[in-house]
């Protein structure tokens, strides 16, 4: 069974170029990207590479409330078993 989690993302401009991504409801959980386009491709696998690391060590994945004006995006996580 799959389940959908929805996250803001931060993407901020670095100053040696391309974006910085990170994930406030995810501590720890950042990536980077040369373009905007990059940058979200890297954001997806981060989020979902943190969530299945969260579930392989039994940890509880955080739920996100809605901030409005912000960036999110939905995630389709893969069911483990």
């Amino acid at each position: 069974m799959e389940r959908y989690y929805t996250y803001t993302v931060k993407m901020e401009i670095a100053k040696e170029g391309g974006y910085v991504v990170t994930v406030p409801a995810l501590p720890g959980c950042h990536t980077q990207g040369r373009t905007y386009e990059e940058a979200e491709a890297n954001a997806k696998e981060a989020i979902l590479g943190f969530i299945e690391f969260l579930e392989k060590i039994g940890r509880p994945v955080p739920v996100e409330t809605r901030h409005p004006h912000e960036m999110r995006l939905q995630i389709r996580v893969p069911s483990m078993a």
